[in-house]
């Protein structure tokens, strides 16, 4: 990484790290098959994010379930992952991240065997959970790839990684259709259960032990506190379109919420051993880069619900396609994020993160603002799909870039699951707001014409929030990252 010119960030250290032992052992993985595994196993994660939304309905009906219980599948997945996020990886700060990333593979594998064979609703979403429980790839992903490659290849590595997030929601709505179809359902579990498999055996056998490890352990508050509040939010924005805004359930897990994250804050503050550590939320760069996180991830989520939705309503006010063709609208998004990542990353090294995540959000501003002023022809929406994929690709992999550059090694797991929690925040935010707006637009049956311009404006608006928010973001960190010793590099590789 490049130094910076005095008055600009600095990275904050965390306690002194240890390196961990790296015995000799079978051959590491080459730079690209290390991405490659650790791409695969994030994007599976990122698939079952929506590769279950357009089968609600047929898993309700078919396990006896009310849409109320059934659309728990969605809700318990995305709890799940937010509260284990921020822990698995700080953990993985701890006691190495290959340790933490077998093991959350495992999770996201037997989640969905525990899914797929689920003889009722109660038992599908128990595996739901497990499965979310795999919300930290991401962060460990960042983590790996900050520890084993090269200095000159980490931005476009992460970049690459990022890229996956859009994809797996863009491909995850556009396969489950033929899945359901042709085979089933529970094949929407038992694929990626497969698949999680053969990178879990490939993880094991071919990534690296950790570089470093993180001093300190964790103190049990913090964790049962975050776990609360979080719970609590999500909940209450989750519920929120079904039992009203202003409900008395709604209110209250809100206020709770409210009231659990500032007992959370000063407890933290006063930990030996935080586990998120205030001193890191506090540096602008970070608190920056989280709210553009926060408010990218709204745009990105209301897209999912959108879209689809406009394509499915009726006419005269949608286009009344069927499902299937609602999905393949999101496969622009898909293609153009994958394809931006690495060149994100690219950017970054050349210009620093600012620029990508401010033109990125941009990018997505104008892609929902476009629809929010007409879209009455097919190619409004496929110009929006196009622009969304292609401002998330570069302002996801700078966003990730730029929250490893200004963290210390010892605390990237942390840092970056901070990063991603942020995000997955904002996403349950523009659901439940979008889907405010469409239900208060509600006629025969099908949501109104202002209630899709409605939704696109909010999203366009968090859009411009995520830019500005951007601006704030130093250029680039002031230290370059530099292990305390000397460490293994690719190649090298142990049990541990």
């Amino acid at each position: 990484m490049n130094n910076a010119s005095a008055g600009e960030s600095s990275l904050i250290p965390g306690d002194p790290p240890v390196e961990a032992t790296r015995p000799p052992g079978r051959p590491g993985p080459s730079p690209v098959l290390l991405l490659s595994l650790l791409a695969l196993g994030a994007g599976n994660f990122s698939v079952l994010q929506s590769l279950v939304n357009p089968a609600l309905g047929t898993m309700g009906a078919d396990l006896g379930a009310d849409p109320a219980i059934a659309s728990w599948v969605l809700t318990g997945y995305l709890l799940s992952a937010a509260v284990a996020t921020p822990l698995a990886g700080r953990l993985g700060d701890l006691y190495g991240r290959r340790n933490l990333l077998l093991a959350v593979l495992f999770l996201l594998a037997a989640g969905g065997v525990v899914a797929a064979a689920a003889p009722n609703m109660g038992v599908l979403i128990a595996g739901r959970i497990i499965q979310g429980a795999a919300g930290s790839l991401y962060p460990l992903s960042f983590g790996i790839v900050r520890d084993e490659l090269p200095p000159e290849r980490v931005a476009p590595g992460i970049g690459l990684l990022s890229g996956t997030l859009g994809v797996g929601g863009g491909i995850g709505i556009v396969l489950a259709g033929p899945i359901i179809q042709t085979l089933g359902w529970r094949w929407l579990f038992w694929i990626p259960a497969l698949l999680t498999l053969l990178v879990l055996a490939g993880a094991w056998y071919w990534l690296p032990t950790s570089r470093t490890r993180a001093r300190g352990a964790i103190s049990p508050l913090p964790p049962i506190l975050l776990t609360g509040w979080l719970v609590c939010l999500l909940v209450g924005l989750s519920r929120a379109g079904t039992w009203g805004w202003t409900s008395a359930r709604v209110l209250t897990l809100l206020a709770l919420a409210g009231a659990l994250c500032m007992v959370w804050w000063l407890s933290e503050t006063r930990a030996p051993h935080p586990l998120i550590d205030p001193r890191v939320l506090r540096q602008r760069a970070v608190w920056a880069t989280n709210l553009s996180a926060l408010c990218i991830g709204f745009s990105l989520f209301g897209s999912f619900l959108l879209i689809p939705q406009l394509l499915t309503a009726p006419t005269p006010t949608g286009f009344g396609e069927s499902v299937t063709v609602a999905g393949l609208f999101l496969l622009p998004s898909a293609v153009t994020s994958l394809l931006c990542g690495p060149l994100s990353g690219r950017i970054s090294r050349r210009y620093g993160n600012r620029l990508p995540i401010v033109l990125g959000a941009v990018v997505v501003a104008v892609s929902m603002a476009l629809p929010a002023v007409v879209h009455s022809q097919h190619w409004h929406l496929l110009a929006c799909s196009f622009g969304l994929g292609t401002g998330m690709g570069l302002a996801f992999a700078a966003l990730a870039n730029a929250t490893v550059e200004h963290v210390s090694p010892d605390r990237i797991g942390i840092a970056t699951g901070v990063n991603t929690l942020a995000r997955s925040l904002g996403g349950s935010l523009g659901t439940a707001l979008v889907a405010t707006a469409l239900a208060a637009s509600f006629s025969n049956g099908a949501p109104g014409p202002g209630g899709f311009t409605s939704g696109f404006w909010i999203c366009a608006v968090a859009g411009l929030v995520s830019a500005l928010a951007g601006l704030a973001i130093p250029r680039r960190a002031a230290l370059s990252r530099a292990p305390s010793g000397p460490v293994g590099k690719v190649g090298q590789s142990g049990p541990g």
